[in-house]
Parts: structure tokens; C-alpha cells; sequence
């Protein structure tokens, strides 16, 4: 009963529109479902390293460390503005764009495991639902991360799919071209936010 609950609450979790989400939206636009769910292993990485940290012992070492958070944190800033200069920069109707290119499932990893919003999913969200009357806390860790990366993958194959609903469309390069400086206008927001946010 406790994981269902769990796996509920991880998918709303994981719906919640992100960077990681969005880019899993353009790369099903720009690359097809394939590809694009493909690319999703990247996030799911960063993730199981993160969960392998909590496991370990080091998730309340690093949810109190400042330090750390700032320097992921501003890691993920910088890249997000990356992407969207990237993004900005490229010709109109030019095919596809300097964010599309290149390996998407690195992409995924990258925004991923410089987001200091996911690494506080492991370290403060997942803990929560940790029951020492259930057994050995290490082994719930692992579980509970395994069913919160299968909410994840879930989530992201959703909006690979409205990606590829999108491409299926036949959008003109005009289209793709306004799409793509939208997605870099929300990529810059979001790197603000993060930038403003006290994590």
C-alpha cells in the first residue's frame, strides 16, 4: 500500500513541468519518439546516481551542505542558459538546430544531474516515505528510488509523446522555428528561477 502511494505521489511529482521535461518535449519533436525516449536513459543515470548517494548514506550530507547545492545549482544555470543561446542562436528554418544536435541522451543527463530540485527528490521527498518498522532502511531507500525512477521514466515518455504528436503535426520550419525560440524563452526562465531560489 505504501508504494502505491509512494509511485502516486512520484508521477505527480515527475509530470511537473522541468527542464528535463521540456527538453524531453523538443527532442521529440526534432528527433521522433524513438530517439527521444532513448535519450530519457540519460536522466534516469543521473538519477540512479543519485539515489545510489542516498543509499549510501550521503543523501543528508549533501541536502546540508550549501556548498554543494550552490555549485550544482549554478552548474545548472550556466547550462540551462547554454542550451538556450544555443537555441536562440540558430538560424531560422535553418533544419535542425545546435540544441537538437549532438547526443540527446547526454543532454538529459546533464540538465538532470545539475538540478539541485532533483537531488532534494532523493534527499528530502523519497526519505520521507521511509518506515524503519518496514525493515532495513537502506533496502527501502533502494526500493522506493527504483519505483521513483520508473514514476520518472513514465513521466518523461509522456512528454516525449506530446513531442511526437507535435512533430507528427508537420510543423513548417517557420513553426519550428518559433517553437524552438519558445523553448529557449522557457529554458531562460527557468534558469532564473533557479538562479533567484534560495536551494
Amino acid at each position: 500500500m505504501w508504494l502505491a502511494v509512494f509511485f502516486g505521489a512520484s508521477v505527480l511529482v515527475a509530470l511537473t513541468p522541468g527542464a528535463n521535461n521540456l527538453l524531453g518535449m523538443h527532442h521529440g519533436v526534432h528527433h521522433g519518439p524513438l530517439r527521444a525516449a532513448t535519450a530519457l536513459l540519460g536522466r534516469l543515470a543521473a538519477f540512479s546516481l543519485m539515489v545510489g548517494a542516498v543509499v549510501a548514506g550521503l543523501g543528508p550530507l549533501l541536502a546540508a551542505s550549501q556548498t554543494a547545492l550552490t555549485v550544482v545549482k549554478w552548474a545548472g544555470v550556466a547550462y540551462l542558459v547554454y542550451l538556450a543561446v544555443r537555441l536562440l542562436s540558430a538560424e531560422p528554418g535553418g533544419g535542425e538546430t545546435p540544441v537538437a544536435k549532438g547526443t540527446p541522451l547526454r543532454k538529459e543527463f546533464l540538465v538532470a544531474i545539475t538540478n539541485p530540485k532533483a537531488l532534494l527528490i532523493f534527499t528530502a521527498f523519497v526519505p520521507q516515505f521511509v518506515d524503519p518498522a518496514r525493515g532495513p532502511i537502506p533496502w527501502q531507500l533502494a526500493t522506493l528510488g527504483l519505483v521513483y525512477l520508473v514514476a520518472e521514466a513514465l513521466a518523461g515518455t509522456a512528454y516525449v509523446v506530446l513531442g511526437a504528436g507535435i512533430r507528427k503535426a508537420g510543423l513548417t520550419r517557420r513553426a519550428k522555428a518559433r517553437f524552438d525560440k519558445g523553448t529557449a524563452a522557457v529554458l531562460l526562465g527557468m534558469a532564473g528561477v533557479l538562479a533567484t531560489s534560495r536551494t
